[in-house]
């Protein structure tokens, strides 16, 4: 579902926090006016801890967000690519801080993020 209308990795995954505004990374962003984007929507804070527990042990974003995700994304949480302006608030204000990272070395929001669709775990793949 579009956020608007509603292979384990041996390494352990980077995490970032999209409201922490004194992480260095997000601070060395260049300005994007669009982000290809993956996340994993739940109904429950409780799962979405779950999920980013999952991610936190070696989980490849792509596996937790097919098996946990309760949205239409069937393509490991893939939204594609989206422009600025076109996502809920919370969601966008959240994904454009996130650096780019891949599904088997995910850098992802470290606390669920709230919206009307329920609670969203995010990534970031690409940036223009």
């Amino acid at each position: 579902m579009h956020p608007k209308g509603k292979a384990a990795a041996k390494s352990k995954p980077k995490e970032t926090s999209a409201d922490d505004s004194s992480n260095s990374s997000s601070s060395k962003l260049k300005p994007a006016t669009s982000i290809s984007v993956r996340h994993i929507l739940c109904a429950k804070h409780s799962l979405a801890l779950t999920a980013i527990s999952r991610l936190q042990a070696g989980e490849s974003f792509d596996t937790v967000a097919r098996e946990v995700s309760e949205d239409k994304a069937r393509q490991g949480g893939n939204l594609g690519w989206k422009v600025r302006g076109s996502l809920i608030k919370e969601f966008e204000d959240a994904a454009y801080k996130l650096p780019v990272s891949s599904v088997n070395k995910p850098v992802y929001t470290t606390e669920p993020v709230k919206t009307s669709e329920g609670y969203h775990v995010i990534m970031v793949e690409g940036r223009k």
